[in-house]
């Protein structure tokens, strides 16, 4: 990973795209060099991938200057990619993430972007009015996606139509003092970062976006919908007064996840910048990382 501080840095967290990520990177870079004025990163977050995803990878960083990667050998979860990446926030002003099929074309991020003057937080919406969606996402998606909604809704009141779209961009100090919060390792680590904003007091945008459903996704639903309502009750738990009371059922809780072969959550201490220095200093990759 290179020293130098970019404008805009861009994570792609990735598990087992070796067919989808390098066209995926190739789009972003050509597209962001011709329309996007400031400098600018890809870092690809190897999630624990078990294909050749990663020589895909290291074949686009030799091909393009402008991407990097950080490499964790085991499965850290989405949520785990992405705190991970989010340490590198002190190396851009504004720092965001998007998924590795290209649901979420250069132009429509770009489009985010942009409104980063408005807010501490730009979000993607497949669901307001003014979105488009190029692929109608399934009856069964859709069901699945609304009841979480309401699930969360009542939970958190964000006001939030869409928290699961995955295009999201934030100012480098929103991140900074939100990071130790992060400790949802699998899909609903969105809820995770939108509450932490939320109660730091921070303004989220959310605006309609323009997306492209993917086939050949990995997400097994009713497995997935599980984890994650087990996250987002686990995460109204920690902001209210009885979560200490709960300690011990914790071990319950570990082998809970563990059942459902998921990322556990990690701690507040993990979540921290390395070292537990402040943002301001280099970040450095964890003991069972390689960045590069």
């Amino acid at each position: 990973m290179t020293d130098e501080a970019a404008e805009l840095m861009l994570l792609i967290p990735a598990y087992n795209e070796e067919q989808r990520v390098g066209p995926v990177l190739r789009d972003y870079v050509l597209y962001f060099r011709e329309h996007y004025q400031e400098s600018f990163r890809l870092v690809v977050v190897l999630n624990g991938c078990r294909d050749n995803t990663l020589k895909v990878v290291l074949g686009a960083v030799e091909q393009f200057p402008e991407i990097s990667h950080l490499e964790f050998s085991e499965p850290i979860g989405k949520g785990g990619a992405l705190i991970e990446g989010l340490k590198l926030a002190p190396h851009a002003e504004l720092i965001g993430y998007v998924d590795a099929d290209g649901a979420t074309k250069p132009a429509a991020f770009l489009e985010l972007v942009a409104l980063c003057a408005k807010a501490d937080c730009v979000i993607g919406s497949r669901w307001l009015p003014g979105s488009i969606l190029h692929m109608p996402q399934s009856a069964k998606r859709q069901f699945s996606s609304r009841v979480f909604h309401t699930i969360v809704h009542c939970l958190f009141r964000l006001k939030i139509r869409d928290t699961q779209c995955g295009a999201k961009v934030m100012h480098r100090h929103a991140v900074e003092a939100i990071h130790s919060k992060l400790t949802i390792a699998d899909m609903a680590f969105d809820i995770n970062l939108l509450v932490s904003l939320k109660r730091a007091g921070f303004k989220i945008l959310e605006v309609p976006t323009e997306w492209t459903d993917k086939v050949g996704t990995k997400v097994q639903y009713f497995k997935t919908s599980l984890v994650m309502l087990l996250s987002v009750i686990r995460l109204r738990l920690i902001y209210s007064p009885f979560y200490r009371m709960l300690k011990p059922i914790r071990p319950l809780e570990a082998w809970i996840y563990r059942t459902l072969s998921a990322p556990p959550p990690r701690s507040g201490k993990e979540s921290t910048f390395p070292n537990g220095e402040r943002p301001e200093h280099r970040p450095q990759a964890g003991p069972d990382s390689k960045l590069q």
